[in-house]
């Protein structure tokens, strides 16, 4: 629903790879802490890619008819001294609902403006005239426009103290008891959560809480379990340098190969010019001390590439081709070396930012933060609840990077003022414990990254894992598609019975 790393990942970078003296080690401290952003558990979400392709503001199919309504919700629901309000946004559809007893499709709103989720949620929209079913988007807390605190939101952690799953969960539940409560022939009509990504855990976490609200719930591409003690934190990477492996093993091996290549390079005489003509980067590359978060972009683009791999073009995170990961390494399918495996992957990057030609330059150093809610949001976030352990061992698609969470603490709370918990999501959320639950739909595809802390086998008769063999993130809640695969379809007709056995409802969709 967001990838830079650690301080302390990147100095034991520098300290391994450039053998710097301890006086050049500090000045490396000084140098880079001013362009990092927190910690690698910042990558979850990744607001950071949505914002900077300015994808907020999407094409609205033409059939994706909506009122946009907001519903006064409680700043704080777990304390009773502070009684301010602010309005959430929620967005309504209800052209295809039966008002009598027809469903209510409850989308749990993700980091990030509304519009642009509801209208990436083609399913919904697909399968809702069958279901008879209303169609209600709600945006989360903090996001979009649904700003407790206005212009002063992000003032201070104060104000951001109420930013949390379980504030947003809450919201929820209330604004479905309001829409039962208010709009006539829905007393008594079903509600089942969808989501994706975050919104997934949120959809998954709502049924959870809140079972006497939600009768089920479809969590797609949801890593619920991507937190300390619940898995491995060298899975995600591991998961993205699968889905580029079968590709391509070569092309894998030329991205290994390019972290030394673009370092050796920049110690030639003109590399670092050379390195940013090649790229066509908006801002040069000017000494050792860009090297690392150049690289650390790049390793952004191939996570992103391997979320959004869908089979037919698409405009997710960027305008990309169908299959993007495997046009990538139709350019890094020969074995390369120095400049001439630079030059390739640059064709890799121009494809990622510039698809359509319009991109004058590629802004490497453009994080999405400035003046991103959604961004600012969930750094909070990720200090606070989300903290979720990542690393690599630097034998596939990254480089070797440790995961400190000490050093991912003090960066939180030198921002904040505030330090993350490292258990509480488990503790909060029942972590693996899921069997007590029911009527929830784990559906992951398998290119997808976030597969590595999803729920991948099912616990129970009504606790049910999907796979989605070459599916990406969350394809199975986009819309229809003629290219779409033959894995995906099979997992909507399975996703579509089931919803129609918690309302009891004859299968067959």
């Amino acid at each position: 629903m967001i990838f830079l790393r650690s301080c302390d990942q990147l100095l034991l970078f520098y300290k391994s790879h450039l053998k710097m003296s301890h006086s050049t080690f500090i000045i490396v401290i000084l140098n880079i802490f001013s362009v990092l952003i927190l910690s690698e558990s910042l990558r979850f979400g990744k607001p950071m890619s949505i914002l900077r392709n300015k994808k907020l503001t999407s094409r609205i199919p033409n059939d994706y008819k909506y009122r946009t309504l907001y519903f006064n919700q409680q700043v704080d629901h777990f304390g009773f001294a502070n009684n301010q309000t602010f309005k959430q946004r929620y967005l309504l559809a209800d052209q295809f609902w039966s008002r009598n007893g027809g469903p209510i499709f409850f989308y749990t709103g993700n980091e990030g403006d509304i519009d642009w989720f509801c209208n990436n949620t083609g399913y919904m929209w697909d399968i809702a005239p069958d279901f008879k079913a209303l169609l209600v988007f709600a945006e989360h807390r903090y996001y979009g426009e649904s700003l407790p605190f206005g212009s002063d939101t992000y003032k201070n952690a104060t104000f951001l103290n109420y930013l949390s799953s379980e504030q947003a969960l809450a919201d929820f539940a209330e604004l479905i008891r309001y829409l039962k409560a208010t709009l006539p022939g829905a007393q008594n009509s079903p509600v089942i959560a969808f989501g994706g990504s975050y919104g997934g855990m949120l959809a998954a976490w709502l049924r959870i809480k809140y079972p006497n609200v939600v009768i089920g719930s479809l969590a797609a591409s949801a890593p619920i379990w991507q937190f300390t003690g619940l898995t491995p934190c060298n899975a995600f990477d591991d998961t993205t340098s699968a889905t580029w492996l079968d590709a391509s093993p070569t092309c894998v091996d030329n991205i290994h190969k390019s972290y030394y290549v673009i370092e050796s390079t920049s110690q030639s005489e003109g590399g670092y010019q050379f390195i940013t003509e090649t790229f066509g980067l908006c801002s040069p590359l000017t000494s050792k001390y860009d090297l690392q978060p150049f690289m650390a972009f790049l390793v952004d683009m191939y996570v992103n590439l391997a979320m959004v791999n869908y089979p037919y073009p698409a405009s997710f995170l960027a305008d990309l081709p169908g299959w993007p990961v495997k046009v990538a390494c139709s350019y890094l399918s020969e074995p390369l070396d120095g400049k001439d495996l630079l030059r390739a992957l640059a064709k890799v990057t121009n494809m990622y930012f510039n698809f359509t030609g319009n991109t004058k330059c590629v802004n490497w150093t453009d994080d999405g933060s400035a003046g991103s809610l959604g961004y600012q949001g969930w750094n909070y976030q990720s200090c606070t609840e989300m903290v979720m352990p990542m690393c690599s061992n630097g034998s596939g698609i990254s480089y070797n990077n440790p995961w400190d969470f000490q050093q991912v603490s003090d960066n939180c709370y030198e921002t904040y003022k505030v330090r993350p918990r490292e258990n509480w999501i488990s503790l909060e959320y029942w972590a693996k414990q899921l069997k007590e639950t029911s009527n929830i739909i784990f559906s992951n595809g398998l290119y997808d990254p976030w597969s590595s802390g999803g729920v991948m086998e099912s616990i129970s008769d009504t606790v049910i894992a999907i796979q989605i063999p070459k599916g990406a993130h969350h394809l199975d809640l986009r819309a229809k598609n003629p290219l779409d695969t033959p894995s995906v379809i099979r997992a909507r007709i399975q996703e579509g019975n089931i919803l129609r056995s918690w309302l009891k409802l004859t299968p067959g969709l």
